[in-house]
C-alpha cells in the first residue's frame, strides 16, 4: 500500500516516519521523500492513528489526490535541486512532466491554484536556498554556483537572489561571516 506524506523533505523526516511505522507494527518496503510503501493494507482506525502520530512530528498524511500530486511536484523539485549531484540540464517543465507522467500545463495550473505561486517561482526559491547553502559553506565561488544551478550568468543569479532575499549574494556572504565571527567571540 502506498501512502503519501506532506512536509517529508529530509533524511530526518524519513527517520521520523520509520519510527512511527515501527511503533505501529507496520512493515515498509520503501521510504522515499513524500512517499512510503507498506506491506499491509491498513484500516481507517490505524490510518488515523498514523496520521495523528505523524502530525506530532509536523508531517501530514495526504488523502486527496490533488494534494498528493502537489506534494509529488514539490518533492521532484526539492530532490532535483537539493539532493541531486547535478541539476538536470533540461527544461524544468519537461523534466517535471516526464518524472510525474502528466502534462506540464495541467501540473502548472494545479500547482498555482493550490499553492498560490507558480512552479517556476517555487524552483527559483529553492535554487536561491541552494545558492545560500553554497555561499554559507564557502564551497564554491559565485561563477561556480551560477554554473552549478544552471543560471545563464552570475548577474542572473544575483538578480534572482536579490529578488528573493532582498540582499546581494556578496552581502549575504558578509552577513554569514560576521555571524560566524560573533559566535566565535562569545
Amino acid at each position: 500500500m502506498k501512502l503519501y506524506i506532506k512536509y517529508m523533505v529530509s533524511l530526518r523526516c524519513k527517520l521520523m516516519v520509520k519510527l512511527e511505522l515501527e511503533k505501529l507494527g507496520l512493515h515498509y518496503t520503501s521510504i522515499e521523500l513524500g512517499k512510503i510503501e507498506i506491506e499491509e493494507n491498513i484500516d481507517k482506525a490505524l490510518k488515523q492513528k498514523l496520521k495523528s502520530n505523524l502530525a506530532i512530528s509536523g508531517l501530514e498524511l495526504l488523502d486527496d489526490k490533488k494534494s498528493i500530486l502537489i506534494d509529488k511536484i514539490k518533492n521532484v523539485i526539492i530532490e532535483m535541486i537539493h539532493y541531486s549531484e547535478e541539476i538536470p540540464n533540461v527544461n524544468y517543465s519537461d523534466y517535471i512532466a516526464e518524472k510525474l507522467n502528466y502534462d506540464y500545463t495541467y501540473l502548472s495550473n494545479l500547482f498555482s491554484e493550490v499553492e498560490g505561486i507558480t512552479i517556476q517561482n517555487f524552483i527559483i526559491k529553492h535554487k536561491v536556498e541552494k545558492a545560500k547553502e553554497f555561499i554559507l559553506y564557502d564551497e564554491l565561488n559565485l561563477t561556480e554556483i551560477a554554473y552549478r544551478l544552471h543560471y545563464s550568468s552570475v548577474a542572473h543569479l544575483s538578480n534572482q537572489f536579490k529578488k528573493v532575499t532582498g540582499h546581494t549574494p556578496s552581502y549575504f556572504k558578509k552577513i554569514g561571516e560576521k555571524r560566524k565571527s560573533n559566535l566565535e567571540n562569545l
